[in-house]
Formats: structure tokens, sequence, C-alpha cells
């Protein structure tokens, strides 16, 4: 099976959990509060569904237009625009007749929902799988670093020991990357500790706006781990089979420049993307020469090192997988919210992806662990984007609602139909915006 259809089956599935637990997260209140639910979901049957029943006075079904679900509460001026409904006298069982604050627990249960899912998941993984853990100790070579840290005093070789003051006990984060990545992009660091090759511990002064500095250079992942220069694995057709690279060979040098480490052979490739390399390899005592050639279209030769130490498993009894599952789902929620500023930037924006960015956030091959950390990741971000106050997304109920409990006035209902039609616009130009960078991207890049 091919790794695109691989993704896709993941990405199905994944969308398919969250999308009817999120619509859970509505229905279960609606119901509570005795209100009537005529629809539940999931996907969108515009003119025809793949498959319905009726149920009591609910109608359950899946459409064909995969683009999410919904369910149809009585009397609420959502997506499905009923005007001849809503112009109609109240009935006790519609939503617009319950109490502002139940109204607002029936619109804030989907993002609550996947809120509790996230967490939930987390602590799941966590429990079932453990995390990976490297200490500063383990690592033979230290850590690669990029041009764009080096003007504050980190070296290739360089161990992180503290950050902030706070000690590092293992350098990854539960999903398995380095910490000092994640806290440079996302989190207000103000020092960083190393040591040095030369044995030599520094502490070293961060910008403030390091962040901003490192994602308009486009350089999210500035730190590495430094691999010896051993080629391990070949994409088939790439440049690298092409020139003749194969699994075992050691890089030497690169037109006459010595390589002792991976990152070597990635800079000099990088600062000389337009020029011929002339590799030196070796393999089995035999050297040979290899001639690489420019491309536009490859970012990478196609060439891969692997690891070079191993990777310890940190195991979690399930009181203490609950607490570091609560704790990692707090902090992936803040960490997203705080990249969320870069989107409001020109090289933001050409970032931002649609279905094709999230089906490539699943791994090539089937991977349970994998699948439920990328859904969890998936249900954290819904979360955050359905409370935007954004009229037709659930964040724009709740903020007229807020509204109508402060003032103690509803919001004109033409009003809400007319911010309603604004809102289901807006979606659908992001929506058009989000997946036509995918296409450009698959196309261009």
């Amino acid at each position: 099976m091919s790794p695109f259809v691989i993704k896709a089956i993941q990405l199905f599935l994944s969308l398919s959990i969250l999308i009817v637990l999120h619509e859970l997260g509505h229905f279960i209140p609606a119901k509570l509060f005795k209100t009537r639910v005529e629809k539940f979901f999931l996907f969108f049957d515009v003119k025809f569904a793949l498959f319905k029943k009726k149920i009591g006075e609910t109608v359950y079904g899946i459409g064909w237009l995969p683009l999410g679900g919904y369910v149809k509460i009585s009397g609420m001026i959502d997506e499905s625009m009923d005007k001849e409904q809503m112009a109609q006298p109240p009935q006790p069982w519609e939503f617009r007749s319950k109490p502002a604050w139940q109204r607002l627990i029936i619109m804030l249960g989907g993002v609550t929902v996947n809120i509790i899912l996230g967490f939930l998941i987390y602590m799941m993984v966590l429990f079932v799988w453990g995390s990976s853990k490297i200490t500063n100790d383990e690592i033979p070579n230290g850590l690669a670093v990029s041009e764009n840290v080096q003007q504050y005093g980190f070296q290739d070789g360089d161990r992180i020991t503290k950050i902030n003051g706070e000690e590092l006990e293992n350098i990854l984060t539960i999903n398995g990357h380095l910490k000092i990545n994640r806290e440079l992009m996302m989190r207000d660091v103000e020092s960083v500790q190393v040591l040095h090759q030369n044995g030599k511990s520094e502490t070293l002064t961060i910008p403030e706006d390091i962040g901003d500095q490192l994602f308009e250079a486009d350089d999210m992942f500035p730190f590495g781990f430094n691999y010896e220069p051993v080629i391990d694995s070949v994409i088939p057709n790439s440049r690298a089979e092409k020139t003749g690279i194969k699994k075992g060979d050691r890089f030497l040098s690169v037109n006459g420049k010595n390589i002792e480490y991976w990152n070597d052979f990635k800079k000099y490739a990088t600062a000389h993307k337009d020029e011929t390399l002339k590799v030196e390899v070796e393999n089995n005592g035999e050297t040979r020469m290899v001639t690489i050639t420019p491309s536009e279209k490859e970012k990478n030769i196609g060439a891969f090192t692997a690891l070079d130490f191993d990777i310890a498993t940190q195991e979690y009894s399930l009181g203490e997988s609950v607490s570091a599952g609560f704790s990692f789902a707090y902090w992936t929620l803040h960490d997203y919210i705080a990249q969320f500023k870069y989107v409001f930037t020109q090289k933001g924006a050409t970032q931002v992806g649609g279905f094709g960015a999230i089906g490539n956030m699943f791994p090539d091959a089937w991977n349970w662990e994998a699948f439920w950390m990328t859904t969890a990741l998936i249900s954290i971000i819904l979360a955050f984007m359905n409370i935007l106050p954004i009229p037709a997304l659930d964040g724009g109920h709740v903020m007229f609602l807020l509204y109508e409990m402060i003032t103690g006035r509803k919001p004109n209902e033409k009003f809400m139909e007319y911010a309603q039609m604004v809102g289901f616009f807006i979606l659908i130009a992001l929506v058009l915006f989000a997946n036509g960078n995918d296409i450009y991207r698959w196309l261009f890049e």
C-alpha cells in the first residue's frame, strides 16, 4: 500500500472520530436540556446522504462531502439557514427558548470534548507506550546547530543543560522532539546554559524575538543531533541513488572541504545549493568520488543518516500518565496559540495548509502510537479553531451569547442571519485558501 493511501486512511479515520465526538459534545447537553436535535451527521449531506436513519426525533446519517459534520438543533440560526422554522413562534423544545446559560453550555460542548479528548489520548499513549528519553550524557557528539543561532554563542557539539535556569533531565519532549527547538519558537526563553565540546559551561542570553527571527529564516528546528556522516538509507530514484550513493557510505569531504559530521555536509550543501557538489565517500575501506548536481525541485539529495546512539523509553504509571498527559495537552494548546501569530505574517500566510498538510502530519507507515498522537494534536487544534469568534463557528455563537448574558439583550435575528452568512463565506474562503496552498506546494515545491 502506497504512503499516500496510508496517510489518507489515517486522515479519514482520525477526522471521522474527532467530528463524531465533537458533535456529540453539542448533542448530549442539548438532549439533557430537552432541546430537539433534528439531525446528527458525519460529513455534509448536500442534496443527498450516503446513509441516514431516523431514530426518535433525530435523523442520524453520513454525508458525502467530507468537510466536517454537524448537528441541526431546532430553533437555532446555523449553517442550515432554516428561515421557515425561525419565522414560527418559539417552541419550548427549541434552542432559542432555552436560558442563555444552557445555550452557552450546548455551544461550548464540542470544544470541551476536543480538549478533554486530547488530554485522554495523550494520557493513554503515555500509559501504553511511554515516551522517548535521552540525557545529555547519551549523545556522544552533542547537538548540531544552525547558523541562525550560532550568532548567540551556540556551537556544534553543544549540550543544553539548562533553560531559564531549569535543569534538563530529558532533552526530548513527550512527542520525541528536541525541547530546545520548541522552547525557542513557542516560549519565553531568556537564557540557555550550554556545555561546549571543550568542556566549558556557558550561559547564553537569548533575544526576546528569537522565535520571530527563526520563523522568518524558515529555521523552525535550529538544533538537531550531531550524526556521524554515514548513510543509512537512500530514497529510490532520488539524486543520491542516481549518483551512486548507497547505504554504508561515509562522507569524507565535499568540494575539498573535510566533513566530520553530517551537519557539516548539510550546511555546505545549503550554502552552495546552486553548485555541483563533488563528494568523496568511503565504504569498506574503498574511497570514490560522486558528483551531485543542483536541483530546484528537491530540497535534499535523498540520503539520510541514522541515530548513532540508543533512545530509552520512559514508562509511566497510571497516575503519572494522567499528570503528564494533562501537562502535555495544556502546553500543546499553549504552543499552538503562541505560534498562531505567525499566520498573520506574509510568510506565515503562505504556509497555511488544508487537508493535504493535515494528512502529511501522519506517518508513511501505519503506526498506532503516531496515529493517536497526531489525532490528539488535531483535536486540540480543532478546539482552538472552533472557539475563534467567527460567526458560523462555535466561537461566533459563544460571542453573541456572552453579549446577550452581559447586556441582557438578544442580538436581532436578522443580524444573526447576516452574521452567519458572512461567517460561512469567510470559512469557505479560508478552506479554499488553505487547500489552494496545498495544491501550489504540491505542484511547485
